[in-house]
């Protein structure tokens, strides 16, 4: 019977590690990158240091992070900017999106194309917001909301799908 030795099953497992890995890498390479802009390409920078030592956490090779860092320093780098995306998920549930970005229109059509295929939509500025608050690690609830389990799967559902979006940094909620 094909497909069912070690070696297919071994391949299969490596395969979805390396995926898993290479998606962590690169969001890890955007902010090195944009991080390195603000710094001048000066690793003794507090900000660009932290993200470094999070990339060697996650066993980021240091030419990966080298790249990144000469990246950020060259003249023909795009200009990486952070936006932020408010929703309203099932049951009630804020969801606050970060992403770091090279066009906006783009990360925003394709934001709310995962949205609406999931039935939801982006929500004004300012209008999920309330809900949370800014600290150093990101945004922490004010107020959590319970949810019900068929809408607690089906927020995890979209908050998967929009984590695994390219441009996508973090994506935090009020659920309980």
């Amino acid at each position: 019977m094909g497909g069912h030795n070690k070696w297919s099953q071994i391949k299969r497992q490596k395969g979805a590690n390396d995926a898993a890995k290479s998606n962590v890498w690169g969001k890890l390479a955007k902010r090195i990158t944009v991080e390195s802009k603000k710094a001048g390409g000066d690793v003794n920078s507090p900000a660009l240091r932290a993200i470094i030592e999070t990339a060697k956490k996650e066993n980021m090779p240091k030419d990966n992070i080298e790249r990144a860092v000469a990246r950020g320093t060259s003249a023909d780098t795009g200009a990486l900017e952070s936006v932020t995306y408010e929703t309203y998920g099932p049951g009630g549930a804020a969801i606050v999106i970060e992403a770091l970005t090279d066009s906006r229109n783009r990360t925003a059509q394709e934001i709310k194309h995962l949205l609406t295929k999931n039935g939801l939509a982006l929500a004004a500025p300012g209008s999920a917001l309330w809900a949370f608050e800014k600290s150093a690690e990101g945004y922490a609830p004010k107020t959590t909301v319970p949810l019900s389990e068929a809408d607690n799967e089906v927020l995890m559902k979209v908050l998967q799908e929009i984590d695994t979006h390219d441009d996508v940094e973090h994506v935090y909620t009020n659920a309980a």
